[in-house]
């Protein structure tokens, strides 16, 4: 027997050697090799290529195409060896017939979400369009209460160091640092907080201003102009969105067009453990 399987392991190698001159002008139909009644194509090589990761598709197609050949004979002989399908062996088809074509429709979809106008415009209204075109960069004191807060502008009108009076009274966490905020645009402050810090010039102090976590000294330290990031910069994240939200829409519009009945009485989720796909 395993004299045999060594001839036939021969018979292979031969036929890679042979037929690997001749790839022009053949058919995805053509049979690469035979076991018993069962024909192995060049469809069923290619489609193995098809799901293999990437660091394997940049091997030579003399590599590929015998690994894989190599593969779907030990495939099919060990298949061979099973009498009868399992129980669960349909439900699994249809699960993969099901992924597959779905997958199919996702990759169409993303693909037709891409034209250079919708990039263009997505890239209008990411960047240009709602933009405010100005960041500012900030600090802070923060207290409890507006007598306090009085009581520290007090301070600051004296000519105290707006970081030290930080440091020492801000309940913020940015008053070990002085109550220095970094940079932030439009929409990552609370609103009273960023219309104060709109209306400021750099290097005056404002306030108190009330928000919902005390009441704040703001100075305003920087301003400087926002500039987007070029087109080609972010193309590929803008095909990314637009593929996404294009593949979002589709299976949204379809679902609400889509009649699906359930069971009257609901399934026990507990189905999951105490039930099992084998074989009676």
């Amino acid at each position: 027997m395993v004299k045999s399987h060594l001839i036939w392991h021969g018979m292979v190698f031969s036929f890679f050697l042979t037929s690997s001159v001749a790839a022009q002008g053949t058919s995805v139909d053509e049979v690469v090799a035979t076991i018993g009644s069962t024909e192995i194509t060049i469809a069923h090589v290619l489609d193995v290529k098809r799901q293999l990761p990437e660091q394997y598709q940049t091997l030579g197609d003399d590599v590929l195409f015998s690994g894989i050949v190599e593969q779907l004979i030990q495939q099919e002989m060990l298949a061979g060896s099973v009498a009868k399908d399992p129980y669960w062996m349909a439900a699994a088809l249809e699960n993969q017939r099901r992924s597959l074509l779905s997958l199919i429709v996702i990759n169409e979809v993303r693909a037709n979400a891409i034209s250079e106008v919708a990039l263009r415009t997505a890239y209008e209204e990411k960047y240009t369009s709602q933009s405010s075109g100005q960041e500012y960069k900030a600090s802070h004191i923060l207290v409890d209460t507006a007598e306090e807060a009085n009581q520290l502008l007090s301070k600051l009108d004296e000519g105290m160091d707006f970081g030290g009076l930080a440091q020492e009274h801000s309940t913020g966490p940015s008053g070990p640092n002085g109550g220095d905020l970094g940079w932030f645009g439009k929409g990552q402050m609370v609103p009273t907080f960023e219309a104060a810090v709109q209306a400021m010039v750099v290097g005056t102090y404002t306030g108190p201003v009330q928000t919902q976590f005390g009441y704040h000294l703001i100075r305003l330290d920087d301003l400087r102009e926002i500039i987007p990031p070029s087109f080609n910069e972010v193309r590929d994240e803008l095909e990314v969105e637009l593929q996404n939200a294009a593949v979002e829409a589709h299976i949204s519009s379809n679902m609400a067009a889509l009649t699906v009945v359930y069971p009257e009485t609901p399934i026990d989720p507990s189905v999951l453990s105490t039930l099992q796909l084998k074989d009676e």
